[in-house]
This record gives structure tokens, sequence and C-alpha cells, in this order.
């Protein structure tokens, strides 16, 4: 197989965002994987497990959603501020999580996690239980710089500076657990929270501060996503246009059937999941499209002091392969990672990637101990999936033009290539699950090979545990010693493999 490069024939930036977490109360996700407490003999940074502290680090998540998913709909937030003995205890019936939940790990904490770390929050308010007050509140305790009782609170609680929180979910999956709502219900119901959302301006001429995100569609339903977006901006379109940045769309790589476990399965498995990962792209070009087809219907209002609706970007908020088994698992929805989910997981940033246009944020669901998580956690040890050295090595992509590639012959491969200062970064996943192949890449000109990292394993099922935690981990591999401008590659079966060049 053969592929040319132009390095001038570019699409867009990869935004960092597009390589976001997510966060929720569900299973240890939180706790015992994030938060451990203070007083644990685990290791830990006021609280929070210090591996998963230092190794976010290394990962510099531009965002982190928290607190759901569905857990956001049974939250209330005044429940997780103040002296942590002194805080509620509810019960947990989030997805099979069904435990009691005493609330140590709130809105500061969750700040302080994001600052340690280096993310952004996302938060996630409370629409289906709570009230348009309890928002505002939890906004202005949030975001008020001084002066106000929520402010005061917030330095009573240890903060005197605002911590500037830009984006904030308004509902989440409200077409199920969120309310089983239909778009015209939702849109009134959005019109009411995103109307009542403080700016935190200092006067009428300021730039906007908050970003509004809608729950966007399931995206595994091929007829009601088509329907949502549609329905929901033609809701949107009538009378007065709210204000609103973004539509969450959800994805999951769903692998329901019977044959396989997460970590036992055979070719045929391989193929449907590795499969599965690919077609979100589908989903994201045509809720593109429905989106831009709803703005261009947005009437023109009457006064030039009403808005029109113009610009709306697409997120994908919750995302990953979720395996059957995951169910009737305890913790609640934690299952093993092989290659098989690595390879999955890089599609699918690749997928973000090539549709940077389109797709401005995205957080994987979850980041510990829940689905396609990036660390699972046993006791006092750490274990970093295979996924987690996806999103080390996807790293190089941040900032990045994408450059366009044409189209190859093989559905066996799957290439993504950035370019940035000079650097061109080559990602290719080989999807076999048995075969090798070799690709020669063509760059039409010269260049010189600065780094080569291969992830694989002995086998595609194989899987890091306590007991052998780096049994799947990337490796450096000694690069090219020479200039050219064809470099003929070697391709592991089921593997992820990354190479650098320096355009002379």
């Amino acid at each position: 197989m053969e592929l040319s490069i132009d390095i001038d024939q570019t699409l867009g930036i990869v935004d960092p965002k597009l390589h976001g977490q997510f966060i929720e109360f569900l299973g240890e996700c939180i706790d015992q994987g994030i938060w451990v407490g203070p007083d644990s003999k685990i290791p830990n940074i006021h609280g929070f497990r210090k591996t998963i502290v230092e190794k976010m680090q290394a990962l510099h998540p531009a965002v982190i959603r928290w607190p759901g998913g569905c857990y956001a709909d049974s939250y209330h937030w005044r429940d997780g501020i103040g002296p942590r003995k002194q805080r509620p205890i509810t019960f947990n019936e989030n997805f099979g999580t069904f435990t009691r939940d005493d609330h140590q790990f709130g809105t500061d904490e969750f700040m302080e996690f994001c600052e340690l770390v280096g993310a952004e929050p996302w938060i996630n308010i409370n629409l289906m239980s709570g009230t348009v007050q309890e928002m505002k509140d939890w906004m202005e305790y949030c975001n008020r710089e001084s002066g106000t009782d929520l402010a005061r609170l917030r330095a009573q609680n240890g903060h005197p500076a605002p911590y500037h929180v830009k984006y904030w979910g308004i509902g989440n999956e409200v077409w199920a657990g969120g309310g089983f709502m239909t778009p015209t219900a939702y849109a009134a119901k959005y019109r009411e929270f995103a109307t009542a959302m403080p700016s935190f301006k200092h006067d009428l001429f300021d730039k906007e501060q908050i970003y509004r995100i809608a729950s966007g569609p399931d995206g595994n339903k091929p007829i009601e996503r088509v329907n949502w977006t549609r329905d929901l901006l033609k809701e949107l379109a009538r009378y007065r246009q709210p204000s609103i940045q973004a539509l969450d769309l959800h994805y999951y790589n769903w692998n329901l059937a019977n044959d396989d476990t997460p970590t036992e399965f055979d070719k045929q498995s391989w193929d449907r999941v590795v499969k599965g990962a690919g077609e979100i792209e589908e989903v994201i070009v045509q809720q593109g499209e429905l989106i831009n087809q709803g703005l261009a219907k947005m009437p023109t209002p009457e006064s030039s002091m009403d808005q029109r609706l113009s610009k709306l970007e697409l997120i994908v908020g919750e995302w990953g392969v979720w395996h059957r088994d995951a169910f009737t698992a305890k913790p609640a929805l934690k299952q093993q990672v092989t290659m098989r989910d690595a390879v999955a997981t890089a599609i699918t940033l690749n997928v973000f990637q090539r549709h940077c246009d389109l797709v401005k944020m995205a957080t994987v669901a979850q980041s510990v101990n829940v689905l396609n998580a990036l660390f699972l956690t046993e006791d006092e040890k750490t274990i970093m999936t295979p996924n987690y050295d996806v999103f080390v090595m996807y790293q190089r992509h941040q900032n990045g033009r994408v450059i366009q590639l044409p189209a190859m012959n093989s559905e066996k491969l799957d290439v993504m290539a950035t370019i940035k200062q000079g650097q061109l970064t080559v990602t290719i996943i080989n999807k076999d699950y048995a075969k090798s192949h070799q690709l020669i890449l063509r760059l039409g000109a010269l260049a010189t090979m600065t780094r080569h990292e291969e992830l694989s394993a002995a086998s595609p099922n194989e899987y890091n545990s306590a007991a052998a935690p780096d049994r799947v981990r990337k490796r450096t591999k000694a690069p090219a010693p020479f200039a050219a401008d064809v470099f003929a590659l070697e391709l592991p079966n089921a593997s992820v493999s990354q190479f650098q060049f320096r355009m002379n």
C-alpha cells in the first residue's frame, strides 16, 4: 500500500478540547477512583489519588465534564460544599451504582482537580430535578468575583477568587433518563434556563463569557437523531431565538453481542467493534448538515436589538466502547480495556480530528473505572490502560493542521496526519486483527524521521492489570537514520503507530 502526503493541503486545526475527559459519580469513577480522601492510606494530594493527578497532568486535558451524565439530573450542588463532615448523605441510584453518596467530592473539589491537572471545567446543571434558581446560585457561587453572599460563601470555603467556569451544559440526554422529553418540551425548558443564566459582564459591551451547551440527540438512533436535531432547531426558530452555543451529541460504540467479553473475543468480534468505531463519522457529518440546514431557516428578527442564531457548534459529550458485560459489572459499568478498545479509541479520535471543522469539543466516557477508561484502580494500585497511551500519543496532533489525505484502497489502515511548525506527525492504525502491513509513505520532499512510537501487544486480547500493569504499553522505536522523501513503514497487526518527521 502507498500513501502520498501533500503538507500544503490542510483542513483545519486540532483543538485540544477534542481530547477532553468526562468524570461522573458512577461506580468508582470518582469515589475510590479519583477521590480517596485526605485521610486515606493511598497516596493522595488533598484527597485526590496522587497517581491519577500526576498521570492526568501528563495528558494536559483541555476540558473535563462533570458531574454527569445521568447523575447531573439528581445532583444538588449545595450538598457538595462546605465542611465535608457536615455534608448530607444521600443515595446514588445512578446507572447501577446503588450506594450511598456522602458528597465528599463537590464543586470546590472538582475545581481544584481541574486546576491540578490544567483543565477547563464543564459543568452540567440539574435540569430535571433542579430549578432555575438553583442553577443561577451555582453559577454565582462559581463565577461572581465578590460582594455577594454566594461569592463570600465560596471564599469561606477556601477560594476567594472566582472559578470563571465558561462551559455549562443545560440538561443531559433529555430524550431518555433526563426527562424523556420531546424537542418541543426541551426547547421550552432550554429557553427558560438559558435565558436565566447570569452573564458576569461588567458592562453592556463586555464579551459573552458563558458557553451554553444544549442536549443534542442520541447518536445511536438513526431516525431519532435526525428528527431530534431538526425539530429542536425548528422550535428554537419560533419567535425570538435564545442564546445557544453548542449541541451535545452522545454516541457509544455498542458491543452488545453475546459471543465475547471485554477480554475474550475472536477476529469476528474484533472486526465488529473496530468497524463500529468509525461509524460515528457518518453521524457527525449528518448532524453538521442538519445544523447548517436549521441555521439557514432561522428567521431574521424584526428588531436589530434581537439576535439571529447563525452559529451552533457540535460537541460529542459522551463517546467510547461499551461492552455488554459492563451492564452487570460491580462496581457499576467497570470494564477492562484491551488493544481492541485502544484501536477503536484511536479510530474515533481520528474521526474527530478529520472533522475538526464540525466537532469542536469531545469528552470520552469515562476517564476512570467506567467504560472506555484511561485508568483502572484496585485499592492502592492505579493501572493505566492502553487507552491512556493512545491519548498520550495523540497529544502530538493537538494544535496541528490536519492534512487532507487521498482515499486509500484499504480497509485495514486508518491514517491521520497533522503539520505544526515544520513537524509532520503521522499516526497509522492497523485495524487488521492478525496481519501486519507495510505502508509506503511518500512525502514529496526530503524529511528526517525524528520519532517512532508503537502501541501493540503480543495478542489483541491483552490488557493491563494490577499484576501486569505494563503488559500493553507504547514503545519508542529507533527512527529511520536517514533523510528521504519516501519511507517504508512496518505496521504490526492490531496496533497504533506514530511517526514524526522534520520537513527539511
